[in-house]
């Protein structure tokens, strides 16, 4: 079962860079992919994904465009505190904490602002160490291992920014990879985040977080929570929860 999830993210990598669908709005999908432009969508993106759903989240910097009529940089950074408190309180309001996230995104804008010149992607530019990539997510108020981990892991896998190594891209443990990582057998069902972490690092310590989006994935349209469709999944013959079940005979 692992070599096989290894070898399917192996080959995720060797595809040519796709649209990544990260909302169910395309002018927003357009605008996260959009790293030329708009590398700052993509951080603020980040910074915005917590504590609500994801897709609403995403969406975020494509709505703050919509309201302020342009999301160049320079735009952002003319925005006090004040201003985007006013934004993100809506109505509607932007986020289900937005004076919170309004102090995380000028904390942000500023970051970006001061550390890297006004230019999101220096954060990743240059071929850095996955390291590097995740340790400077963090250093923005509001992003813990898990979210700086995932904009790591998407960037490299999904968007194809080089890097001079993956062994720091951990896998990013949410309910869908906590749920099918269990069943697959690799860790009990009430594991710890950071039981979950070290598992993935021992099964392939050179890129722990190759395992995402094949489990994420699965979770997200087979393994359900309850009567999941084990009969229709491509691993059930190699899954432990399967067996257990009978669907893998």
């Amino acid at each position: 079962m692992c070599e096989q999830l290894i070898v399917e993210g192996r080959e995720r990598l060797s595809q040519p860079r796709s649209f990544v669908q990260f909302t169910r709005v395309p002018e927003a999908d357009k605008m996260l992919n959009n790293l030329e432009e708009y590398p700052h969508a993509f951080v603020i993106a980040c910074v915005m994904d917590r504590q609500m759903a994801a897709e609403k989240a995403w969406c975020i910097p494509y709505h703050l465009k919509e309201i302020i009529g342009c999301f160049h940089f320079s735009a952002l950074s003319t925005l006090s505190e004040s201003d985007l408190k006013r934004i993100m309180s809506g109505p509607p309001a932007l986020h289900r904490f937005p004076e919170m996230m309004a102090r995380n995104l000028r904390s942000a804008i500023r970051r970006i602002e001061v550390h890297y010149g006004g230019n999101a992607a220096t954060i990743w530019a240059g071929k850095p160490s996955s390291a590097t990539i995740v340790r400077r997510f963090l250093e923005f108020d509001g992003v813990g291992q898990k979210i700086a981990t995932m904009a790591a892991n998407t960037l490299v896998r999904d968007f194809r920014i080089p890097v001079s190594d993956r062994y720091s891209i951990d896998i990013s443990v949410d309910v869908q990879v906590r749920r099918v990582f269990a069943r697959m057998g690799f860790v009990s069902e009430n594991a710890p985040a950071e039981l979950i972490i070290y598992r993935a690092r021992e099964l392939h310590p050179e890129y722990p977080g190759i395992f995402d989006l094949t489990l994420w994935e699965l979770g997200r349209t087979v393994c359900l929570p309850t009567r999941p469709h084990c009969e229709k999944c491509r691993w059930s013959e190699l899954c432990a929860y399967a067996e257990e079940v009978g669907a893998g005979t």
